[in-house]
């Protein structure tokens, strides 16, 4: 747990049975050197005392906005300034609600929106309340704003029924912390540069060619390689994503050959590359100023040019040192196809998913992949949101450079 040492940690307890959990978890953070700091709902407050929260930590627990009597102000703004890392454990249905929302109405809730620091949320809940549309709903948006969950385990819950919704155990959270902690300086240093998104090849003014990539993957894997210390240069064809980050350069582009030639502008001063974007093979030969009018016609011709090969052309220009990766999106014989591509690229390595796998592809918040090697090694992963695909991916880049 050498990685937990000297990290600032806010321990948010919501109001759940697995309170009690959150006294060992307590208990081990201190144990590995890690400064806690626990902010508690009112609810949680009847599940675990503050007095032996307090005990472990060595500081007085924050519930409340002001301190009784004394009027003193507890700043969620510092809290969430001084926290390394934001771990809510357990954390309920109702507070996973108010996070996705900005229901402000508590510390806890408070404290998270003004967290600069990467969150983590234990869910703990009976397994139908777990199971329900909504709660997934809202999980699955926690996700893509890029907190991490630590799934709930099966087993016995407080209803004693038998079921997905157990707050997963105190040593396996705390692991995951000091994992997280080790892989946050693994990109120090490094310039990364990611195309996603599609590209729209106009035909007129008003239509175009285009795909359904709505580019999350790409972003997932922005925010993962800033979240390893790295400098980020994304080349993003038109999506509705948003990146905040500082050290995310956004270059916006609109077609194939806008996307092009910014990643070539770029590419030379970067350590590594992922051709994440779905970028048009053609665009329209002859491109009309005007609205181009039916007038009955029954038959319309369009002539395609094709685009030049962004992922070969960086390929063939890399240099010694430099890593370029890429995604192969397959119908049928995908490990060879996604072989076949890597070799005529000069990949490294190429992130296969496929269209037969549910939840995988375009447009969702889930994917499926296989990364396959040079050397002929494939690891397959069990479906995931994006952003947990993002970790597994920039894993095996980490291990390249």
């Amino acid at each position: 747990m050498e990685q937990l040492k000297g990290k600032k940690i806010v321990l948010g307890i919501t109001g759940s049975i697995a309170a009690y959990k959150a006294a060992v978890i307590t208990r081990l953070l201190i144990k590995a050197g890690a400064e806690v700091q626990v902010v508690i709902t009112p609810s949680g407050k009847e599940f675990i005392t503050p007095v032996t929260l307090s005990a472990l930590t060595g500081k007085p627990v924050i519930s409340e906005f002001f301190t009784a009597n004394s009027g003193s102000w507890n700043s969620h703004v510092d809290l969430g300034l001084w926290a390394d890392a934001l771990l809510i454990a357990p954390a309920t249905a109702a507070t996973i609600a108010k996070m996705v929302n900005g229901v402000a109405d508590n510390m806890l809730i408070t404290t998270y929106l003004s967290c600069k620091a990467p969150v983590f949320v234990a869910p703990a809940m009976d397994l139908d309340m777990f199971a329900h549309p909504s709660t997934q709903c809202n999980i699955a948006l926690l996700q893509s704003y890029g907190n991490q969950i630590i799934e709930p385990a099966v087993g016995e819950l407080a209803s004693h029924l038998q079921g997905k919704g157990r707050m997963e155990e105190p040593e396996k959270i705390v692991e995951i912390l000091n994992a997280r902690f080790g892989q946050q300086e693994s990109l120090s240093k490094k310039k990364i540069l990611i195309t996603a998104g599609p590209t729209y090849e106009k035909i007129d003014p008003v239509r175009f060619i285009g795909n359904y990539s709505s580019g999350k993957m790409g972003y997932a894997l922005a925010e993962e390689c800033v979240a390893r210390g790295a400098e980020v240069v994304l080349v993003s064809g038109p999506v509705n994503l948003a990146v905040s980050h500082p050290r995310i350069c956004r270059v916006n582009v609109e077609s194939a050959m806008e996307m092009y030639e910014a990643t070539m502008a770029h590419f030379d001063t970067v350590d590594a590359a992922f051709c994440t974007a779905a970028v048009a093979d053609y665009r329209p030969g002859d491109y009309s100023e005007h609205k181009i009018k039916r007038e009955d016609k029954t038959e319309f011709t369009l002539s395609l040019l094709a685009n030049p090969d962004i992922a070969a052309a960086l390929g063939a220009r890399k240099k010694k040192g430099q890593i370029v990766a890429g995604f192969a999106l397959e119908s049928d014989a995908g490990i060879v196809q996604a072989q076949e591509k890597m070799r005529k690229k000069k990949f490294d390595f190429i992130v296969l998913n496929t269209l037969q796998d549910e939840g995988a592809g375009f447009k969702t918040d889930t994917n499926k992949i296989t990364i396959v090697e040079q050397e002929g090694e494939k690891t397959s992963f069990t479906l995931k949101s994006k952003r947990e695909v993002a970790v597994d991916i920039i894993n095996c880049l980490v291990k390249y450079l």
